[in-house]
């Protein structure tokens, strides 16, 4: 017993230690909680007394400036007094409920805070998922339109919290949606619901229908881009998610939201503005990556400095020229001239777009950035680019011979053959049959993959109809391209095989002075500066001897025509060491252009424009040239560029290729050091996709360098491409 006694002391002493350290610890734990609370309340304090007073404190609006490249300034952004306040019994229950489905589905359950929500938005912002209902009750937005910043700061946020509260507290319900109602903003200059009514149909707002209140709801969420102006298509669609949350919510049932989805609206004759603006289109361009980052308020209200890249130098040039040289074939059934075009230049090596002419007119219709069109061959340089970078050179020989895949005989626009060609000349004459073997060989992964990597987004890769097949060589594309992606794409090869990503706006203040946007260029590596430039090679070919003499500006320049079946569209784009711009021409209606090719007008207006638009830049030759010889060669083959017996099937490849969003980097091969171009055996005249428009004699370079409605659907098509 006694050996046990001091065992059971040291015992005791132990749990004694132990119960003080854990004391020690629990009060420290305390104390740092307590100081936590200190700090929120303290965060909190300050944050309620410095909150506007909802009686008061009402921002005044403050008008928006929008700066050139050079610092002046080119227009005023402003909200037109064009408000209409209405009373909550004046707006119809339809409209009321549209807003509450789609915006606030529990209005009538929360105080002005909504945790649900709130926990439904960070869950879709974590996995990704897209949702129909908005995070922030109508209350909160209500605060924030009347009464704060646009900041997106803790401190904001929590002074929204607050004032919602207390707008909660001190009206009904109905006198918060009233306010709401006639707050929010709708494009076209329209604040509030009534102003909207009479905006886009041209009648009061209790006379709108189910339909006409369903796509009034879709409106605010982005009003440039849902505006049924702008962008029908896309406003019928928001339409039809508006509905679809009224039926959700049993506000009306589901086959009322499916026919009504499926009806027309009439709309009111579209507002037109005073005058022609220049740089219109680019400044709507602006305006809507603004809003759509900020808000509309922000940009009508809040009183932003927007300096921009825009050259009005250039632009002017650009506007120019397509009053000069753009046929007229008359209006349309909707009152719009056609054809119809876009002119895109960017400067390759900082991704800034110098000018931007979305149309002929002021339709609102911005077909640079919006309107999907086939690019016919000008899609071929990227075929031959993914070709340069898998062992083939400029010289290597393809068969330009009759070929069948599945059911599709691929023609040369002649209908004729030249038998052994190199794929220089492939480019040059802009020859279909070559240019789908090369793309046999290869298989469309790869094309498809660089011209994701240099900015194309709208390529198709699952579903029934989709691009990942061999008439996509030809550049007959499920859905089309659009101008400036084309244009930036084509940015990479000018710039050594780097892309840059477009950039509008170099930097945003707000009233205050305060940066609160700066532009970063996004620029990374594609293709070796090897490849970029024997493609580049091979693109100044066309301009010298191809399909694209029209376009020659007696200066290093590098291109490629584009036509679709049909003549529904037509294309050049090309480029300089230090600048790249992109035509297209086509209707609006899809109609012919009465064999209108890109070799023709397109190439006309790009050599117009950029004479101009150069001619203070020096005189530069491409990098990686030798004097005024060509490109040194990767290497030199013997063989065709495409062999028929290990060449898969389209349908075959359609089904073998792994199906994926984004494709992942083809392995590249190995390239041999630049070498001297092999000599070629002695060829026929290759056929030609058109005849070759003599080139007008172009000014001499001076040594020093100096001297110088609805969306358009896509055209052509088909898997046959002209030139």
């Amino acid at each position: 017993m006694e050996n046990q006694a001091p065992a059971t002391r040291k015992k005791k002493r132990a749990k004694r230690g132990g119960s003080t350290l854990r004391r020690i610890f629990l009060g420290f734990i305390i104390l740092i909680l307590v100081m936590a609370t200190g700090i929120g309340c303290g965060f909190l304090t300050a944050s309620m007394n410095t909150k506007p007073d909802i009686a008061e404190d009402i921002r005044p609006p403050a008008s928006s400036h929008i700066y050139d490249i050079d610092g002046k300034e080119i227009a005023i952004v402003h909200a037109a007094e064009n408000r209409d306040p209405v009373k909550i019994n004046q707006i119809p229950a339809d409209l009321q409920h549209a807003f509450i489905a789609v915006e606030d589905n529990r209005f009538y359950e929360h105080s002005g805070i909504d945790v649900r929500g709130i926990l439904r938005a960070l869950w879709a912002n974590v996995s990704g998922r897209t949702i129909s209902e908005g995070g922030s009750t109508i209350t909160q937005q209500l605060a924030k339109n009347a009464y704060l910043t646009q900041d997106r700061t803790l401190k904001r946020k929590m002074q929204e919290v607050f004032l919602a509260l207390q707008l909660e507290r001190q009206y009904t319900k109905q006198e918060i949606l009233e306010m709401y109602l006639n707050q929010i903003y709708f494009g076209q200059g329209a604040y509030g619901v009534q102003a909207a009514a009479k905006t886009y149909f041209g009648k009061n707002v209790e006379d709108l229908s189910l339909n006409e209140c369903a796509m009034l709801a879709g409106i605010p969420k982005s009003p440039n881009y849902y505006s049924p102006f702008n962008n029908l298509k896309a406003a019928q669609e928001r339409k039809a998610t508006v509905l679809d949350q009224m039926a959700k919510y049993h506000y009306i049932t589901q086959p009322t939201a499916d026919s009504t989805a499926k009806a027309d609206v009439v709309l009111a004759p579209a507002s037109k503005p005073e005058g022609p603006s220049s740089a219109s289109y680019f400044i709507d361009y602006v305006t809507q990556i603004l809003v759509d980052h900020y808000g509309a308020d922000a940009v009508y209200k809040d009183g932003l400095k927007i300096y921009t890249t825009i050259d009005m130098d250039m632009q002017r040039a650009a506007e120019a020229t397509i009053d000069n040289i753009l046929p007229d074939y008359g209006a349309d059934g909707n009152g719009i001239m056609q054809p119809q075009m876009a002119l895109v230049s960017i400067d390759p090596h900082t991704g800034y777009i110098k000018a931007m002419v979305g149309g002929r007119g002021t339709d609102q219709f911005n077909r640079a950035t919006m309107a999907e069109r086939q690019p016919g061959s000008a899609f071929k340089p990227f075929v031959f680019i993914a070709a340069l970078e898998n062992d083939f050179s400029p010289s290597t020989i393809i068969d330009d011979s009759p070929i069948t895949i599945g059911d599709w005989s691929p023609q040369n626009d002649s209908r004729r053959f030249s038998g052994k060609v190199t794929m220089r000349t492939v480019a040059t004459y802009s020859m279909n049959v070559p240019t789908v073997k090369i793309a046999q060989k290869l298989g469309m992964d790869k094309p498809i993959y660089y011209a994701q990597e240099m900015g194309i987004t709208t390529f198709v890769l699952d579903g029934p109809t989709n691009d990942r097949n061999l008439s996509s060589a030809l550049g007959g594309l499920t859905k089309g391209v659009t101008p400036l992606e084309l244009t930036s794409a084509y940015g990479t090869f000018a710039n050594n095989g780097v892309h840059v990503d477009p950039i509008a706006i170099i930097k945003v203040l707000d009233r205050n002075g305060k940066i609160i946007e700066q532009a970063e260029p996004q620029e990374h590596s594609v293709v070796s500066a090897e490849s970029a430039a024997a493609l580049t090679s091979m693109l100044q070919d066309v301009i010298t001897s191809g399909t694209g003499t029209r376009a020659n500006i007696g200066r290093p320049a590098a291109g490629k025509t584009g036509t679709t079946s049909d003549y529904h569209d037509a294309w050049f784009v090309g480029y300089t060491p230090d600048l790249v711009t992109g035509v297209w021409v086509g209707d609006d209606n899809n109609n012919s252009l009465d064999g209108m090719g890109g070799g023709t007008v397109p190439a006309t207006i790009w050599r117009s424009f950029m004479e101009s638009a150069v001619a203070n830049m020096p005189v530069r030759q491409f990098e990686g040239y030798y004097g005024g010889g060509g490109v040194s060669e990767l290497r030199s083959e013997n063989s065709t560029g495409s062999r028929s017996e290990n060449a898969e099937s389209e349908q075959e490849s359609r089904h073998s290729e792994p199906k994926r969003d984004h494709y992942e980097a083809p392995a590249h091969q190995s390239h041999r050091a630049a070498e001297p171009e092999a000599p070629q055996p002695a060829q026929p005249e290759p056929v030609r996709s058109e005849p070759v428009a003599p080139a007008p004699a172009p000014a001499a370079p001076e040594p020093s360098g100096g001297g110088g409605g609805a969306a358009p659907t896509p055209g052509g098509g088909g898997g046959k491409s002209r030139n």
